[in-house]
């Protein structure tokens, strides 16, 4: 049975990288007890959250501030753009409003879609993911955002601290976004975007997929209205949100 120690270390080592942890792991490298001053969870702990146990890549450790037992809360993830349009965010805020009073809010602290929705949630309960060290703001304009959810929600990454925003960390981030919710709505989404990889991630674990519609030719919206196309629920008013 590795120790949480041991996996701290390996994370620590490797910048957070689940393939060389599990390598690590597989290997049984040597390993040293190290010192952190920041609360984490491992997959041995009995208090890991265990929507993440159905993922094909569980994360090996999470670090995290706040109120990690809201990771075992009924959860709905509301994703977007990060070059929200005014109809996104005001079409974020309705919908995070009435769905913040049944589920905790969960979404990855980017600009946009993602900040609204934490910052109309921020009276309740919302979870916020990122792809960086907790101790890293990113993006900075959403420093103070950040460090409410810290204080009085939960922020979370499979990063060690000082570890910065590289680009490849966020796709994978998005996994842990979708499993830990039992819903994942699109507000605003192009094509090719990070939305739609947590989108893959969701039907992957078979969650529900809801999406707001948007105007024919509006290149901003055009993945939540091909998802719509394929089979996602629509949302077009306040009794189809309120279903969910």
């Amino acid at each position: 049975m590795k120790s949480r120690e041991q996996i701290l270390y390996y994370s620590c080592r490797y910048d957070g990288d689940w393939k060389k942890i599990k390598k690590a792991i597989m290997n049984n490298e040597n390993w040293k007890k190290i010192d952190i001053k920041m609360d984490y969870v491992t997959i041995f702990d009995c208090n890991y959250p265990n929507y993440l146990k159905r993922l094909e890549f569980p994360p090996w450790i999470l670090f995290y501030k706040g109120n990690l037992s809201l990771c075992n809360t009924e959860s709905i993830a509301i994703v977007g753009s990060r070059l929200a349009s005014q109809y996104g965010l005001k079409s974020c805020k309705k919908i995070t409003k009435l769905l913040k009073s049944k589920y905790t809010i969960v979404s990855g602290l980017a600009k946009g879609i993602d900040a609204e929705a934490h910052k109309e949630a921020l009276n309740k309960h919302t979870i916020a993911v990122i792809g960086c060290g907790i101790d890293v703001y990113y993006p900075k304009v959403n420093m103070e955002l950040q460090n409410n959810i810290a204080k009085n929600h939960l922020i979370l990454s499979e990063y060690p601290p000082h570890v910065k925003p590289y680009a490849y960390h966020f796709p994978w981030r998005n996994r842990i976004i979708a499993a830990l919710s039992q819903g994942i709505v699109v507000v605003e989404a192009s094509m090719k975007s990070g939305t739609m990889l947590t989108v893959n991630e969701g039907l992957a674990l078979d969650i529900p997929i809801y999406c707001i519609p948007h105007l024919y030719g509006d290149e901003g919206g055009k993945g939540g209205n091909y998802l719509i196309s394929q089979g996602a629920q629509i949302l077009i008013d306040e009794q189809d949100i309120m279903m969910i």
